[in-house]
């Protein structure tokens, strides 16, 4: 008769196989569907294209330009709902239907995609058409490579460094030290420094305000009642005011009397909508911090959303820069300075990074939110606020910064 002991090891064996098995599985899943999503760009582009040198260039580009994103998508956007995760605000599966949507902030991105295409190297530096176009299928590729690393061995890496690195390096490869512009570039490395320490600042103020106006105040949900609904209408002003400003800027350009009278607009209204959930949500609580931070849940999610809009305005040109470049030069035959981006290029980005973020997100969105460090709603809150109006700064200045080292500040 054999023990019961060596029966219940082997049972044990046998369904960490099982369980291995099934991880197994759902990774290929997730391959294949990756996998499709670029066949299905591939297929796109094909179908709109001719058989010209030309014509294929772009086909390649596109297919890249896929890849790259999937990886952002992968890699980089767990900064964004990892807080929101970490503190309990928010399932997984609920944040990356948030990220998802906001992500595709394509109506904002073309600033930013300007910069990456002609602000790193300067068109004059580089021979012909052809050579720029080579330049930057390199820089894309690499790009993508790296971060695919990265991101099969579990770091969090700045996707921004990399194209703006990959894009440096093959101008370098292509024409020399010369075909850098870096006056623009000098600028952007400035941002990278600049963007963490702002983003810092900006944290310390918005949690040193909740700590001495409602967790020091002697009753808290009284406190809380009159600043949470504060915040949150700052968050929907700075919001608003930049979809008017940049999502917007194609079809309606207001002055700047326009733009401050929307936000200030959306401030009162958010505030006054969020000032009666909190009295609602607030009847009943004890007079703890752990029963006020509650309050920040639904404050947490919205700044989690603003927060993913604004890095899928700013990192979407990680992705299409220098596809937008290619697509340029191949169809004007010359490095152009200034060139339309087609609307589908923006849309390969937005897809792709949703794509990647739903497929792969969710390892280091685990490693982000609760790995790092211990953060309860109150803090989660500050960080994605301040991350979220650092990024979405830069990229009204039309400058790639790092949301990695901004949520690290």
């Amino acid at each position: 008769m054999i023990p019961t002991k060596t029966v219940d090891k082997d049972l044990k064996r046998f369904s960490r196989i099982e369980a291995a098995a099934e991880k197994a599985g759902l990774r290929y899943v997730k391959l294949g569907v990756g996998l499709l999503f670029i066949l299905a760009v591939w297929g796109y582009l094909a179908l709109q294209s001719g058989s010209s040198e030309g014509d294929l260039f772009v086909v390649a580009a596109g297919v890249i330009g896929a890849y790259m994103a999937l990886n952002i998508g992968a890699n980089d956007v767990a900064n964004n709902v990892g807080p929101a995760v970490g503190s309990g605000a928010i399932t997984m599966t609920g944040a990356l239907i948030i990220a998802s949507i906001f992500e595709a902030g394509i109506l904002a991105g073309s600033d930013v995609i300007s910069t990456i295409r002609k602000g790193i190297i300067d068109p004059e530096g580089i021979a012909n058409a052809a050579t720029f176009t080579w330049a930057m299928m390199a820089a894309l590729l690499s790009a993508a490579m790296w971060i695919n690393i990265a991101t099969w061995i579990g770091t969090p890496v700045s996707t921004t460094h990399s194209i703006v690195g990959g894009v440096m390096g093959a101008g370098i490869a292509a024409a020399g030290l010369i075909a850098v512009n870096w006056t623009t570039f000098a600028k952007i490395a400035a941002s990278w420094v600049i963007s963490p320490v702002l983003g810092g600042i900006i944290a310390a103020g918005f949690l040193a305000v909740i700590k001495f106006m409602i967790v020091f105040q002697d009753d808290k949900v009284a406190a809380a009642k009159k600043w949470v609904p504060i915040l949150v209408a700052i968050m929907a002003a700075a919001f608003s005011a930049y979809i008017v400003m940049k999502g917007l800027k194609h079809l309606w350009k207001p002055g700047a009397p326009v733009v401050a009278g929307i936000a200030v607009a959306s401030f009162f209204v958010s505030w006054y909508l969020v000032k009666g959930w909190v009295s609602r949500t607030a009847e009943g609580l004890e007079n703890k911090r752990k029963s006020v931070s509650t309050l920040f849940t639904v404050p947490l999610i919205c700044s989690a959303a603003l927060l993913s809009f604004a890095h899928g305005a700013n990192d979407v040109a990680n992705a299409v820069g220098p596809l937008a470049a290619i697509v340029g030069s191949v169809y004007s035959g010359e490095i152009v300075s200034k060139v339309a981006v087609p609307y589908w290029v923006l849309v390969i980005g937005a897809i792709g990074i949703s794509a990647g973020l739903v497929l792969f997100g969710p390892k280091l969105i685990k490693t982000v939110g609760t790995k790092i460090t211990k953060l309860d709603r109150m803090r989660a809150f500050t960080v994605a606020l301040s991350a979220s109006i650092t990024v979405i700064v830069a990229s009204a200045l039309g400058l790639p910064v790092s949301s990695t080292h901004i949520a690290v500040g």
